[in-house]
């Protein structure tokens, strides 16, 4: 992700206030690398800041909107004077069974996880492009693996990566590097749960406590009529089955051994083995 010689680097960073943002952004610092983190909130911003100490630039915007990208992007080179790395890391996601999904929430993951990127590196691609820089995607282990009532979030992520693919070639002959990361979902690096993650396991919980109340199956009233009493178990049809074959088998056995001790006894002649 970095350059061979990192140091004097600037990275920018978009939802660096937390999570894998945050916590890679601490990775870069301790190789030198100058930090404009991106966010939507100025507290969650500060926080950040203070906690990795140094100096970290900060700007509060919004990746669905292109303007604040633009901001941002403009702020940053302001501040450090050229941006090397663009890390398109601001993302959302909800967790929803399809007969059960709000599209509006659906649209917001696509804006945020889709737009949100495009916009990022739309804005940063003139520095990258000067200065042979590096684009850097999270996309997810979800844009590999789809997982049901995640379909919103598979799909934002897939575009991510589809997107990420395309630009790879699109800007190859302008030495602009492409990547393409997945990360599992998970804790912060500090072992705490990150917002985020409560987000999404609080609606979890929810849609499966819904999707089990409303999914459940009627009960059934039994109608007991004479003509049409039935039995059914599993594997009983099998076993009668098995038994039918087996009998023959075990009365021919018990013949054949009355007869030969028949002979033994009737005829003083050894039975035969």
């Amino acid at each position: 992700m970095t350059p061979s010689n990192p140091t004097g680097r600037v990275a920018f960073i978009t939802g660096g206030a937390s999570g894998i943002g945050l916590a890679v952004a601490g990775l870069l610092q301790r190789r030198d690398m100058k930090l404009a983190l991106m966010d939507l909130t100025e507290p969650a911003l500060q926080a950040a800041a203070a906690q990795l100490g140094g100096d970290v630039f900060t700007v509060a915007g919004d990746v669905t909107q292109p303007d604040d990208c633009k901001r941002a992007v403009a702020a940053a080179v302001q501040r450090f004077g050229a941006i090397d790395v663009c890390w398109a890391n601001a993302g959302i996601g909800t967790l929803a069974p399809l007969r059960h999904a709000d599209p509006s929430e659906w649209m917001h993951v696509v804006r945020v996880n889709v737009f949100g990127v495009l916009h990022t590196v739309q804005a940063a691609l003139p520095q990258l492009i000067a200065r042979r820089g590096h684009i850097v995607v999270s996309a997810s282990v979800a844009s590999l693996g789809h997982a049901p009532g995640m379909s919103a979030y598979a799909a934002s992520k897939a575009a991510a990566e589809a997107m990420c693919d395309s630009w790879r070639i699109e800007l190859a002959h302008h030495g602009v590097a492409v990547t393409c990361l997945h990360p599992v979902v998970g804790d912060d690096a500090d072992g705490r749960t990150g917002p985020g993650q409560q987000r999404l396991r609080a609606a979890a919980q929810g849609h499966e406590r819904a999707a089990r109340q409303r999914d459940a199956p009627p009960r059934r009233r039994v109608a007991h009529r004479r003509r049409d009493r039935r039995a059914s178990a599993p594997g009983l049809r099998a076993r009668l089955g098995a038994l039918a074959v087996r009998a023959p088998r075990r009365a021919a056995y018990a013949a054949v051994r009355a007869r030969a001790a028949g002979r033994g006894t009737g005829t003083g002649g050894a039975v035969p083995r």
